[in-house]
């Protein structure tokens, strides 16, 4: 049901081309569940035919990511916790997501809203506890853009070389979800001896 309508909303947008990419990126970011994989792999595709160029769609990738965790940021900051436990469902929101989340943002600090951008299911709301925990804007948005900037390069390259296989595609996806969740455990495990060096 949701992918008919993603793809929908896909066909219905990309006639808008790169504001297109834009806006379902910034609900793809919210608090929507809205799979990027069918936003960024067709416009990969796309600017291997020459009609459209990378450099644009990871500008308007990058500015959608944005905006939809300033949104959820923002969402957080101003609501709050209480709030956002009892009424967060209506915002497909559940409690228990967000009680995990808050406890992942609190064990790993600002680096999990970098590495959680690189989580299937997580980084659309990784964005929420780090706005009630008042996250320093800059670094909150410099590791958004890292975060999303890794996810949608490797998405948009993944339908620039086989975007007409969708075997391959669903293929190399699993592969690279395997080794995304593997760096992040690198990374996860680097950080954590930093900090206890730091003690």
């Amino acid at each position: 049901m949701i992918h008919e309508l993603a793809q929908t909303l896909v066909d219905l947008i990309f006639d808008w081309g790169y504001l297109g990419i834009f806006l379902l990126m910034a609900v793809e970011s919210s608090f929507v569940p809205f799979p990027s994989e069918i936003v960024l792999i067709p416009a990969g595709y796309l600017a291997s035919s020459g009609d459209m160029s990378i450099t644009l769609i990871m500008l308007s990738a990058l500015g959608g990511s944005l905006l939809g965790a300033f949104t959820n940021y923002f969402l957080a900051l101003t609501l709050g916790r209480k709030f956002l436990l009892r009424y967060g469902h209506y915002f497909f929101i559940k409690e228990e997501t967000l009680l995990k989340m808050e406890d992942f943002f609190a064990h790993h600090g600002h680096i999990s809203t970098f590495t959680g951008r690189l989580i299937p299911g997580v980084r659309q709301l990784i964005s929420i506890p780090a706005g009630l925990a008042r996250m320093n804007l800059f670094q909150f948005g410099l590791f958004t853009i890292l975060g999303a900037g890794i996810w949608a390069l490797v998405l948009t390259l993944l339908g620039y070389f086989i975007g007409e296989n969708q075997e391959l595609i669903h293929q190399y996806l699993k592969q690279i979800t395997i080794i995304t969740i593997t760096l992040l455990f690198i990374i996860g495990l680097i950080y954590y001896k930093y900090q206890k060096n730091r003690k």
